[in-house]
């Protein structure tokens, strides 16, 4: 897997570097973004990402309606601008609040703008993938690139590895995605982060459009080293992105839900207790003790040793060579064997 680092923040398999989205969820109000970011940072996430649009360059005025949405996109997209005069104050409030600052530009002219008040990287999204001529200006400003890849093939993966590959910039990492709003479990597809790995050799995570927190949780689980979930600050907002996002507390939920699980999958070794199971291994674990009160010289049977709690004694897997043995010492029942008291 490549090596990738976010600013400071190493991308690797132990972690997840996690993005709380707001999207379009300012609305168009400064101190609300403002108010997104410290939710966003009082729930651990390590970055928030808000988008980068103007509707001239983002989609023609012929453009009809989605079936999830009551306006046309032109329409619906001019309301939900990002005052542009508001990224720098953004970005240093992030960075007050111990966050990385992102977003996702779809024009030239919005990468120049977020490259020169120093975002550490860039996000493109599933629908602008296929813009290459996009991707590669955003790829020569030598930053990582996180790449969403709802209703992408993988000639459309291996058309933005070659993209990055000419410019010489390998800092690439692919999202799984399902772009539909709200997405349908059964469409995430989570595995194929693990064939995207394997088959192109780039770290890869997951952008979730599901409802609830379950579905990144489970990503995690399973490898993701980016996790990017929507979130708002309440869900009964005006606007196409609040009612399928999170609010505050399930963000908190998710980001603990998701640093656990990749606390929880280890390294699978099995080499035995560690020393936090130590009491548990010798206390709750059996071994052969007398069954009744013997006398030093008496031979060990069947019948007058039992397997029992605690450890202390010899393990039960032994039994077969100390049967027909003599005890050395007056053992009372209860009591464990332990090997210098055999002979």
């Amino acid at each position: 897997m490549a090596e990738i680092k976010i600013g400071e923040y190493d991308i690797n398999k132990d972690n997840c570097f996690i993005i709380a989205e707001a999207g379009s969820n300012h609305d168009n109000d400064f101190e609300k973004a403002k108010r997104l970011i410290d939710a966003a940072a009082e729930a651990g996430v390590d970055a928030i990402k808000f988008q980068t649009f103007k509707a001239d360059k983002h989609y023609s005025k012929k453009t009809p309606k989605f079936e999830y949405l009551d306006e046309k996109p032109y329409e619906l997209i001019k309301k939900l601008e990002l005052n542009r005069e508001w990224q720098k104050g953004l970005k240093e409030y992030c960075n007050k609040k111990g966050l990385y600052f992102l977003s996702s530009p779809c024009d030239k002219e919005a990468i120049d703008q977020l490259d020169e008040i120093g975002v550490k990287a860039f996000k493109l999204s599933s629908f602008d993938m296929v813009d290459l001529d996009l991707l590669e200006y955003m790829a020569k400003k030598g930053k990582p690139v996180i790449v969403s890849t709802g209703l992408a093939d993988y000639e459309d993966v291996f058309d933005v590895v070659k993209v990055m590959k000419k410019v010489g910039n390998d800092q690439l990492i692919f999202l799984q995605c399902t772009s539909l709003y709200p997405a349908p479990p059964e469409l995430s597809n989570l595995a194929s982060m693990e064939v995207i790995e394997k088959m192109f050799g780039y770290p890869t995570g997951y952008s979730d459009h599901t409802l609830g927190i379950h579905i990144p949780t489970a990503a995690a689980a399973l490898g993701a080293v980016v996790i990017e979930k929507h979130f708002t600050l309440n869900k009964e907002d005006e606007g196409p992105d609040h009612k399928f996002a999170i609010e505050p507390d399930e963000l908190k939920e998710l980001v603990t839900g998701v640093r656990e699980t990749k606390k929880a999958i280890g390294n699978g070794y099995k080499l035995g207790p560690r020393k936090e199971e130590m009491d548990m291994y010798e206390k709750g674990r059996r071994s052969i003790m007398a069954a009744k009160d013997l006398k030093a010289g008496t031979k060990i049977t069947e019948e007058n040793i039992v397997n029992k709690r605690p450890g202390y004694g010899i393990k039960p897997k032994y039994k077969k060579f100390i049967i027909g043995k003599k005890i050395n010492t007056d053992l009372e029942e209860d009591s464990w064997i332990t090997w210098d008291m055999i002979g």
